[in-house]
């Protein structure tokens, strides 16, 4: 795995404008992969801004990945795990255990983000096909890993479908979130590196907002 990132930006907060910004610069770093076979996935909500952009800007096939975040029953902000639109899921069970999470609440969250999935497929794509991986350069985009599981679900869920190479694209991480993909991936793309004991994907924005699904799909009316 390769980590391709801007140290001048390393443990920096507030470093984008907002998510255009942060995909304007992805993209700039990317622009080898420009006239590749590239396809573009994005993680709804916030990685849709993002992969739109670098989609524009190699001129490759944009769509989605949809996956979600098992959330903590206490704490809908934070999560142990994660579920992909297959079907996939990936949970920190130790530190459910260490929460006092029972098998039932596990089980329960677990459903509960498969059916959020559900409605996000049935809303953003409907009935229409995903697109063939097989042999392709494919770039993963979101606006940030905070514990790394929702990108882990969505990576495992895209190596099934044998992608030439697989690369992450995000602005900005914690480093124990990049530790949990990189095995998993041929290059990182993350311009700002954080390792910081208390993480949020926001404070890395000076303009942040939660992306509503009228504004996901405002993005997908023009997919390239």
């Amino acid at each position: 795995m390769v980590l391709i990132e801007d140290a001048e930006l390393r443990n920096l907060r507030y470093v984008f404008e907002n998510r255009e910004h942060g995909g304007k610069l992805l993209a700039e770093k990317l622009k080898k992969y420009a006239g590749k076979n590239t396809v573009v996935l994005a993680i709804p909500s916030g990685g849709v801004p993002i992969g739109k952009i670098i989609a524009e800007k190699l001129n490759s096939k944009f769509d989605l990945v949809i996956t979600r975040k098992v959330q903590l029953p206490d704490n809908p902000e934070a999560g142990f795990g994660a579920v992909s639109f297959d079907g996939e899921v990936v949970v920190n069970l130790e530190w459910a255990r260490e929460l006092s999470l029972t098998d039932e609440i596990i089980n329960f969250q677990i459903e509960k983000a498969r059916k959020e999935v559900g409605h996000r497929v049935n809303k953003f794509r409907g009935k229409r096909l995903f697109p063939s991986l097989k042999g392709k350069i494919v770039i993963i985009a979101d606006d940030g890993l905070a514990t790394g599981y929702t990108m882990l679900a969505a990576i495992k869920s895209i190596k099934k479908l044998e992608p030439k190479k697989l690369i992450v694209a995000v602005p900005t991480a914690s480093r124990g979130a990049i530790s949990l993909v990189e095995r998993e991936v041929d290059e990182i793309y993350c311009l700002n590196v954080r390792e910081s004991f208390v993480f949020a994907v926001a404070d890395a924005y000076q303009e942040w907002h939660d992306m509503s699904e009228n504004e996901v799909l405002s993005y997908l009316r023009n997919k390239t």
